[in-house]
């Protein structure tokens, strides 16, 4: 089995253009992860009949919420409603354990005390090096975006095919070594053009094209503005990401 992508979400985190927050289905024959969970991603995939029980680990590239937002409700779905029974494994930066406990305590108050009915817990990922994670190797690289705990770049593979990730981010050199040899480089573009704090845009990605040596580029997590020029990115051959949108990487 190749690696099958299902774009849950692309949008931003004002759900620009009516697009879900930012979510990955990925499925291999190493199982089913999602990269990133935003605050609709719970929804988004039930609309897109994506069952959340599929899900063997879920990796994080920051924590924002509309980037991790929906794991309360992704976990007391599977508690309360669908009776999960397999484990779940969550990754993330360092800090992810306490803001999804804090998290979980600001929407359902005691619901850390719950005895779960399935085993779940977090891995806090080191930057830049390789980490195992169900059979996948994950390598997380820090980025230029302040969320209150480092932000990362993501590189995912299955030994066969690499998928990598911006996660939120201006532009840094960085990018450069994340997208090298990825199948798949999916980068976000917030802005159509302008210098964007902790934000990308298109007037300056479209610049480093060239030094992105990946098979494929992508964009995603667009503002209105931005999706009101989509033309310019396509004429460049670079593929946009739509919610529901499938693609063999």
């Amino acid at each position: 089995m190749s690696m099958r992508l299902t774009i849950v979400g692309s949008g931003d985190a004002f759900g620009s253009g009516g697009r879900f927050n930012s979510c990955l289905f990925v499925e291999t024959a190493k199982g089913t992860l999602l990269l990133d969970c935003g605050a609709t991603s719970l929804v988004a995939l039930k609309a897109q009949g994506l069952d959340p029980n599929r899900i063997d680990g879920i990796i994080l590239s920051h924590l924002h919420g509309d980037h991790f937002g929906a794991l309360p409700f992704l976990l007391l779905d599977a508690q309360f409603r669908t009776r999960r029974e397999k484990p779940l494994l969550i990754a993330g930066p360092r800090g992810t354990r306490k803001r999804l406990d804090q998290a979980l305590e600001v929407f359902f108050p005691h619901s850390t005390e719950s005895k779960w009915q399935f085993p779940w817990k977090v891995l806090e990922i080191a930057l830049d090096r390789d980490t195992e994670f169900l059979g996948y190797t994950v390598r997380t690289t820090e980025v230029v975006h302040q969320s209150g705990a480092p932000s990362t770049a993501v590189r995912l593979s299955d030994g066969k095919t690499l998928l990598a990730f911006s996660g939120d981010t201006e532009w840094t050199e960085t990018l450069v070594a994340v997208a090298d040899g990825a199948d798949l480089f999916i980068c976000e573009c917030y802005a159509h053009d302008g210098r964007i704090p902790g934000h990308m845009s298109w007037d300056i990605l479209k610049r480093r094209l060239g030094d992105l040596r990946a098979r494929r580029i992508m964009v995603t997590h667009m503002n209105t503005c931005m999706l009101a020029r989509l033309d310019e990115v396509r004429a460049a051959g670079v593929l946009v990401a739509e919610d529901g949108m499938v693609i063999e990487v």
